[in-house]
């Protein structure tokens, strides 16, 4: 079985889901599990009904979700012509549901209500499609991925329980027909919706994938394939065609956003390989994280990481910053939840480049401040050049302020302050 997974903006529009249906129409397989994204910034606009509900903003609270319902039914109205079709009703239930959960709810738990409110995002999108789909005679069966993918109670990073979703996934699933499904969402053991982090709808991909033994993994995007460079920031960029598991997910790892960091481990466990292809040119190869055995072509690969903040640690008497030193700070990182992207110690010091996704890093400063002595540039960039050569780093220019370097085999890696132009 295939594994496609189409994401945002692949989906944001009437015409993409036009494309869409062109993709799966050119294939003769109909043994594909789909895998779908909210459309376009949807996420981004359920955010804002959530933070308008914990404001109390009544008034935002329903502007928010007219725009969200009124996007989606521009493009219902674009792709039915008949305006009694099932697909109006199904929607109707769906935002009936967002007003229901938000008048009855009693948990102030910021993650809970985030993951009940933005998972409709997928609900919504992937009924339409699937509908749209099936009018078009693309026979499919529409999958709620909450009865599928289990997760605990961690709300907006499910962690997978892998063995009670292999059984649900195996047990619904034939692997000979077609399925809509969504990314990114799952449910807990009481059968509240989790998500599994931003970007979570690649990882969704691969647990299907993993879990059904599946043939490969699509994912399909706005870009050629996988890039040495997010063609965002940096103007001149290759396309990698052959790319190792471990590469990726080193690649991943410092940052690269076109493959969630937590795909691939189930993908390399059963030599699963997964695509990246471009919606845009169905046509081409793209790009293959396979088991080969190195990088081709072999270029420097260039990572950018941006909304970083720079801790520069030290002893308040001058003393080691000894192993108990060093214990007690990942302790703190691992309570506020604060991802480190960087370490660089000395006898006396201690640098770290970390990433403040929750909001923690005031909370972090203060309980550091009683220890040591702390330096916290926040809003810097940190630049990863894999692969790199001898001039890898000559598109930072002389005008860049390097706050820290730092060297290890193949590697390297630069923090500066932040800026925005294409490199």
């Amino acid at each position: 079985m295939q594994i496609y997974k189409f994401g945002g903006a692949s989906v944001k529009d009437a015409d993409s889901i036009r494309n869409v249906a062109s993709i799966l129409e050119k294939n003769p397989r109909k043994d594909i599990l789909i895998v779908i994204s909210a459309m376009g910034k949807t996420t981004n606009a359920l955010e804002e009904v959530v933070e308008n509900y914990f404001q109390q903003n009544q008034e935002g609270l329903a502007q928010s979700i007219d725009k969200v319902k009124d996007f989606h039914y521009q493009i219902i109205n674009t792709l039915f012509e008949n305006k009694n079709h099932p697909i109006y009703w199904k929607i109707d239930g769906l935002f009936g549901e967002i007003s229901s959960f938000l008048e009855r709810n009693k948990s102030p738990k910021y993650s809970f209500v985030y993951d009940q409110i933005v998972s409709f995002g997928e609900l919504i999108s992937t009924q339409i499609i699937s509908h749209y789909l099936n009018d078009k005679g693309i026979r499919n069966t529409w999958l709620d991925a909450r009865n599928l993918v289990k997760t605990n109670s961690n709300y907006q990073e499910g962690e997978v329980d892998w063995q009670e979703t292999e059984r649900s996934i195996r047990e619904s699933i034939n692997p000979s027909l077609m399925y809509v499904t969504q990314g990114f969402i799952g449910s807990d053991p009481n059968y509240f919706t989790t998500t599994l982090g931003r970007e979570g709808s690649d990882y969704s991909a691969a647990i299907f994938a993993y879990c059904l033994k599946g043939e490969n993994v699509t994912i399909w995007k706005d870009v050629a394939g996988v890039l040495n460079a997010d063609p965002r920031y940096f103007s001149q960029t290759q396309l990698l065609e052959k790319i190792p598991y471990q590469e990726a997910i080193e690649l991943a790892f410092y940052g690269a956003s076109v493959i969630h960091p937590k795909t691939l481990q189930p993908l390399q466990r059963l030599d699963i390989p997964l695509n990246v292809r471009s919606f845009l040119h169905p046509e081409q190869a793209g790009s293959s994280v396979c088991n080969v055995k190195e990088l081709s072509p072999k270029i420097p690969c260039y990572i950018r990481k941006q909304h970083q903040h720079l801790l520069s640690l030290s002893s308040l008497d001058f003393s080691f910053i000894a192993e108990e030193n060093i214990s007690f700070i990942f302790n703190l990182l691992a309570t506020y939840q604060i991802k480190v992207s960087l370490l660089q110690n000395s006898a006396i010091s201690f640098n770290l480049c970390i990433e403040d996704k929750y909001k923690n890093l005031s909370f972090l400063l203060e309980d550091l401040s009683k220890r040591f002595k702390v330096s916290c540039t926040e809003n810097v960039v940190l630049y990863t050049v894999r692969h790199a050569q001898q001039d890898s780093f000559d598109f930072l220019g002389q005008d860049k302020e390097i706050l820290l370097e730092q060297f290890a085999q193949n590697t390297q890696q630069k923090i500066v302050r932040d800026e925005t132009l294409i490199l």
